[in-house]
């Protein structure tokens, strides 16, 4: 993804990637709300509730931040987020396998799977095309 370094949402989002893998979770979901609180536009808000949506106590919560980051990436209405939709798909079906709703889940994988072809080469993109194929063997009928 080509996120813009200089917008303040997406470099404290990166910050708080960095703390999450020192192994720093608190830290992170400050950086994570921090960026919410900073948004400035439906893509700042995709960006920053994509993140705050993996510092979450519960799968509701979790849901219910994926939920808000696909809808601002919906009202965005620019290109900036199309390579974002996969990950975005993917979040919403692991939310709903997690809560018990496989076939919910299992229409998200598919929405993934369809925009997979917007996913960068590398291994970015080859960890999320990995994890939609995941997602869909699991709660394929």
């Amino acid at each position: 993804m080509g996120f813009d370094l200089d917008n303040p949402v997406v470099r404290l989002c990166g910050e708080g990637m960095r703390a999450e893998s020192e192994g720093r979770p608190e830290v992170a979901r400050r950086l994570f709300d921090q960026a919410w609180a900073e948004r400035a536009d439906d893509f700042d808000a995709c960006v920053a509730a994509h993140y705050v949506a993996r510092q979450q106590d519960s799968p509701e919560e979790t849901l219910l931040w994926n939920a808000v980051s696909l809808h601002h990436a919906n009202a965005t209405g620019d290109e900036r987020v199309i390579d974002f939709y996969p990950s975005l798909y993917l979040n919403m079906g692991a939310s709903h396998e997690l809560l018990g709703d496989p076939d919910e889940a299992a229409r998200y994988f598919r929405l993934a799977a369809e925009h997979a072809g917007d996913l960068p080469a590398g291994p970015y993109g080859d960890m999320l095309r990995r994890g939609i194929a995941d997602g869909l063997d699991r709660v394929s009928h």
